[in-house]
C-alpha cells in the first residue's frame, strides 16, 4: 500500500508540474486532470476524506473547463471555415440596450469593446452604411495601433447589441493558441468584406458633378 501510495503522488506530482510548465491552456487542463486523477486515487488508497473531496471538486472542474475550451476552438474554427458567423461569441457576451438616435460611439472614440447586432437598425455615420442583425461592428480596433473608431456608429431604430470588451477578448485569445489564430483568420477576412462592401456601396452611389470646362483664353 506504501508503495502504490508513494508510486501515485510521484506521478501526481510530475503531471502538476508539467501543468504548471505548459503554455497552451488545453494542454495545461488535460495535463492538471490527469494530476487529479491520481491524486484522487492516492487519497482514496490513504482514506484522505478532505484528499477526496478535494478531487471530488477539482477534477470536474478542470474537466468542464476543458471541455468549453474544445468547444470554443471548435466553434471558431467552423465559422472560420464557413459563413464568418460570429454567433460562438455569444455566451461572452452581454446584451446592451440600444436606443433611436442614440450614438454608440463617435469617429475618434478610443475604441475597448466590439458589437454584434442582435435586433434594431444601425448605420456607420461617415459611409452611411447598415449594419444589419448578426453583423459586427468594432472588432478591427482591437488590431489598430491607436485602438480608435475610423467611423461613428449610430442606432436607427433601438433593438439590442452583444458587446464584448477587448480585454475579454484577449483574455480568450491569450488562453488559447488555437482560438488566437482563428479570430485573426475572421477579422481578416471580415476587413476584406468591409472594404468589398465599401466599394460596392461608393458603386452604387451617383457620380459627383462633372468639372466645368475651363473657360477659354
Amino acid at each position: 500500500m506504501v508503495t502504490t501510495l508513494l508510486i501515485l503522488n510521484l506521478i501526481a506530482a510530475i503531471l502538476f508540474v508539467a501543468s504548471v510548465m505548459m503554455k497552451g491552456m488545453i494542454q495545461l487542463r488535460i495535463a492538471a486532470i490527469l494530476a487529479d486523477a491520481f491524486e484522487f486515487a492516492a487519497s482514496a488508497v490513504s482514506l484522505s476524506p478532505i484528499g477526496i473531496i478535494k478531487y471530488m471538486i477539482t477534477l470536474p472542474t478542470n474537466w468542464l473547463r476543458l471541455t468549453q475550451m474544445l468547444q470554443l476552438v471548435k466553434r471558431t474554427e467552423l465559422a472560420a471555415a464557413s459563413d464568418m458567423s460570429m454567433d460562438w461569441l455569444k455566451p461572452f457576451m452581454h446584451l446592451r440596450k440600444t436606443t433611436t438616435g442614440q450614438v454608440i460611439f463617435n469617429a475618434g472614440d478610443k475604441a475597448d469593446c466590439m458589437y454584434m447586432v442582435a435586433s434594431g437598425q444601425y448605420r456607420l455615420v461617415e459611409s452611411g452604411m447598415e449594419v444589419g442583425v448578426g453583423q459586427v461592428v468594432g472588432e478591427l480596433g482591437l488590431l489598430t495601433p491607436s485602438n480608435t473608431r475610423t467611423q461613428g456608429f449610430a442606432c436607427e431604430q433601438g433593438g439590442d447589441l452583444y458587446e464584448i470588451s477587448y480585454d475579454h477578448v484577449r483574455e480568450l485569445y491569450f488562453q488559447n493558441p488555437e482560438f488566437g489564430f482563428f479570430f485573426l483568420k475572421l477579422t481578416s477576412r471580415r476587413l476584406l468584406e468591409n472594404i468589398a462592401r465599401l466599394e460596392a456601396e461608393l458603386a452604387r452611389r451617383p457620380a459627383g458633378p462633372e468639372v466645368a470646362a475651363q473657360p477659354a483664353l
